[in-house]
């Protein structure tokens, strides 16, 4: 697929994502949207895993540790075929199994996640596993900005390259924002890059909004270290009035806004798609 196909995909899993929360009633839109072009390159170009081989001792692990961003990775598994769309407009539906935050009950979803700081100390417990066991595949988890001020993510950070595990791979959505603000007013953890590095991580940053740096990063090969990708993005990319907006962390549109958000996508798209023809 290539980066031109990802970036299409991506205007129409945006649509999807923010009708799947405006339908819901609930949901986290603006780190849905800054982390999903990192999920799109993940599930179509990076994870070794498709909805036939979810059981097979030899696939990659995927554990969404953000977990409240998990309308963004249900558009995206949705589309690549690990359960039927229609199911996600049960969301947040009585006895739905698609709740606010990933669980196990769903086809492809590897862990339950959404108290925050478990997703990197899981991998790294599955990342080891491998390494014990002799098997090749590899373990990925995506962290928040506001996530990191869980010491547990340190502990882990401090343990993974401790035991050379450079079959893991962290990816920070670093948006700058939580649900309070920005976090370098709630609880600073700049400068990101040295600070991991000092841990004993290869280190790389990129765009998180660029197909191409995205896929370099983390296909690359990092022998012997655990690998921590930090993707700058933008909280609310794709819609002008939700991009860096704090108090779109938790909320959903209303009618109005959620016609104007997808006129902005389809906009957007065209002017895409007339200068890429």
């Amino acid at each position: 697929m290539t980066d031109r196909d990802l970036a299409l995909k991506s205007f129409a899993l945006r649509r999807r994502m923010l009708r799947l929360i405006h339908e819901a009633g609930a949901g986290h839109t603006g780190g849905g949207l800054s982390c999903l072009d990192i999920l799109n390159v993940l599930y179509h170009r990076v994870l070794n895993v498709t909805p036939e081989t979810v059981d097979s001792p030899t696939r990659d692990r995927y554990v969404q540790s953000k977990g409240h961003c998990v309308e963004a990775l249900y558009a995206v598994m949705s589309d690549r075929g690990y359960f039927p769309d229609a199911d996600l407009s049960t969301v947040c539906h009585y006895k739905s199994y698609y709740v606010g935050h990933p669980t196990r009950k769903i086809r492809g979803m590897e862990m339950n996640t959404g108290a925050l700081g478990h997703g990197l100390p899981i991998c790294l417990g599955m990342a080891l596993a491998a390494k014990m066991d002799g098997e090749a595949f590899r373990v990925f988890t995506l962290l928040g900005d506001g996530e990191l001020a869980e010491g547990s993510n340190w502990e882990a950070a401090m343990a993974a390259a401790h035991y050379d595990l450079d079959n893991l791979v962290a990816v920070l959505d670093h948006n700058t924002l939580q649900i309070t603000g920005h976090t370098r007013d709630v609880m600073s953890n700049e400068p990101l890059d040295e600070k991991w590095r000092a841990f004993g991580w290869e280190v790389r940053v990129v765009n998180g909004h660029d197909y191409a740096e995205l896929t370099a990063a983390l296909t690359t090969p990092h022998p012997g270290k655990p690998l921590f990708v930090i993707a700058n993005t933008v909280k609310g990319k794709g819609v002008s009035f939700m991009e860096n907006v704090g108090k779109w962390h938790h909320g959903v549109p209303s009618d109005a806004e959620l016609a104007q958000a997808l006129a902005e996508l389809d906009a957007a798209e065209k002017k895409f798609t007339e200068n890429t023809a």
